[in-house]
């Protein structure tokens, strides 16, 4: 992999204008015009701006325990720790306790980008096959999501475990107060997860997820009411107790194991496997776009393919064009194919499958770049230096993810998206939490006819690929500029694009630019929000046709520093918010 030092979603479907200035990057643009958005849901409300330091997260409640952490003296690190808790609880359809995360970090004093890896893993006892039916035929993934095989080993508790020894300023055990006191006390129902409870989501039908959003009566809980969740809060002590072995070690990893042992489709899961789990840390991924250095996590991640696609943009015009131009979001679309079709064929878990260096290569970038046309071409994968031989990928990935983006009161970042795979994840639950089904990202097909696996394909102890991509944003000078990240499951990759894009490029504010409508070109799926038939129809002429029916929406958070302090922004589209002090 390229290192530091080697290189540097709608519900409504109405548009407001808002006229915002293009940024000046030494180039030549044309005129100022109106810039399409997603309205806010309340003006702008959701965006912040603060003096000292700043959180933009998925809920208001876990904004303000991760302010207090910070008002405590303690380091975004501590607040991410503080804020996941809360998240867990208040946002059980996103992440958890039982799923995993990447976590970027930004040292302030050193100017130096660290990735941490609290992806999923899975046990020693996973097949490559056991995604197959009796029949040989593939499950259907309703089937395989809630199933035992869909989970892995959780990973997030214990990546947090070790980036807060290392960058922490409060102890483990003050991280934990409020999530717990929300718990024990109870926690409003938000619009969101009431939607998720009601969903045809295979997961919100099952026994637990149905025992637990269900009152006596038997009527599901609704927005506005309280749940109460005391197992999630004794959970939560052992954990702030004996850290992430308070999760993997003792009664709640037996109770972890037991649950994924049983019923359908039963996994291999031990409680050495639960045991064995170690996080990984790496340095960042860090590589020059125009005047600005983007620093994303490694594979597995989705970082990568960030990085591809803002590769292959610098070799565009983008810069002087604005959201209103057709001509821009066709670039994007291209340059987002062309990154997913690598991705897709050579992304793996690197410690399985050897990751192509030539890939992000300057030479590769270039000559992938003038693939990037006036119309929209077949697209297929490259053949970077180094590639290995893998066979065609199969994943199907679903969303169902939260991003954070934290900066404390001396300038040090973490940008982290954190997941329990798709809705409510297995909707296995232990202790108050939903255990993830993270196995499911990897390709169920496991072989081409030629017998070369997917690079992504089931392997024991292996994590699966994922698109979380959280980003970090330095001068030439390394200093922070922005962070930014988003759920989304695949489509990940191309919100945090569009969001790059429109800040970097189209000189947006934070706020502005994660409003503007997503869209995600994979293939020949060309999904998106609505656009105005202006930019739709030309799209359309140029063999683009937009497709509305959609996934997961878009979360996108970001923060940017500026001369004064920090402006932060939070998707309209979900319930988060930009707070600091």
């Amino acid at each position: 992999m390229l290192s530091c030092r080697s290189l540097f979603r709608l519900g409504a479907a109405s548009l407001a204008l808002c006229a915002l200035p293009i940024a000046a990057q030494a180039r030549t643009a044309p005129a100022a015009r109106p810039l399409i958005t997603v309205a806010p849901a309340k003006g702008d409300a959701k965006a912040g701006f603060a003096t000292h330091a700043m959180i933009s997260a998925a809920n208001p409640l876990a904004v303000q325990t991760g302010l207090r952490i910070l008002q405590k003296g303690g380091s975004a690190v501590d607040a991410a720790v503080a804020v996941q808790a809360v998240l867990g609880l208040v946002e059980p359809e996103s992440s958890g306790l039982g799923g995993g995360s990447f976590l970027l970090y930004y040292d302030a004093k050193t100017k130096q980008v660290t990735a941490y890896d609290g992806r999923e893993v899975a046990p020693k006892g996973a097949s490559p096959r056991q995604f197959y039916g009796p029949d040989g035929k593939l499950l259907p993934f309703p089937v395989a999501v809630v199933g035992g095989i869909a989970t892995g080993v959780p990973g997030a508790i214990a990546m947090l475990e070790m980036a807060q020894k290392e960058h922490g300023r409060l102890k483990w055990n003050q991280l934990f107060g409020e999530a717990r006191k929300l718990a024990n006390d109870g926690f409003e129902v938000t619009g969101k997860l009431a939607r998720a409870i009601v969903s045809q989501a295979p997961q919100a039908k099952g026994a637990d997820a149905q025992a637990y959003f269900h009152k006596p009566d038997g009527t599901p809980y609704q927005a506005g009411e309280h749940i109460v969740n005391k197992a999630y809060a004794a959970t939560l002590d052992r954990i702030a107790a004996q850290g992430s072995k308070g999760l993997l070690t003792g009664p709640v990893a037996e109770k972890i194991v037991a649950k994924v042992t049983s019923g359908p489709l039963p996994s291999t899961m031990t409680l050495a496997d639960l045991a064995a789990y170690k996080p990984r840390k790496t340095e960042g991924l860090c590589m020059p776009y125009r005047t600005h250095l983007i620093c994303t996590p490694q594979a597995p991640s989705g970082g990568v393919a960030v990085q591809e696609a803002m590769g292959l943009l610098a070799h565009t015009d983008i810069a002087t064009r604005n959201a209103q131009d057709p001509k821009g979001w066709l670039e994007i679309a291209q340059a987002s194919r062309l990154a997913y079709a690598d991705r897709d064929r050579y992304e793996g878990d690197p410690a399985f499958v050897p990751f192509p260096a030539g890939l992000l290569a300057p030479d590769y970038i270039a000559e992938r770049a003038k693939l990037i046309g006036e119309t929209i071409q077949p697209v297929t994968f490259g053949m970077p230096k180094d590639a290995p031989k893998v066979g065609k990928d199969a994943t199907q990935e679903p969303g169902g993810t939260t991003h954070m983006v934290i900066v404390d009161t001396a300038g040090n970042v973490v940008s982290m998206t954190t997941t329990v795979e798709s809705i409510f994840g297995s909707g296995r639950m232990v202790d108050g939490f939903f255990l993830n089904n993270q196995l499911t990202d990897f390709s169920f097909s496991t072989n081409d006819p030629d017998g070369a696996p997917a690079a992504n394909a089931v392997a024991p102890g292996k994590r699966p690929r994922s698109s979380m991509a959280p980003a970090i944003v330095l001068t030439p000078k390394r200093n922070f500029e922005l962070a930014v990240g988003s759920p989304g499951g695949t489509s990940i990759i191309a919100y945090n694009i569009k969001a790059l894009v429109g800040m970097l490029d189209w000189g947006m504010k934070p706020q502005d630019a994660i409003s503007l409508p997503n869209l995600v070109a994979r293939g020949n799926i060309f999904s998106a929000d609505t656009f105005p038939a202006p930019i739709a129809d030309a799209l359309a002429a140029k063999g683009l046709p937009l497709q509305t029916a959609r996934g997961e929406n878009s979360g996108l958070h970001v923060i940017v520093r500026r001369a004064k302090g920090y402006e932060g922004g939070a998707d309209p589209r979900r319930e988060g918010v930009a707070r600091g002090f």
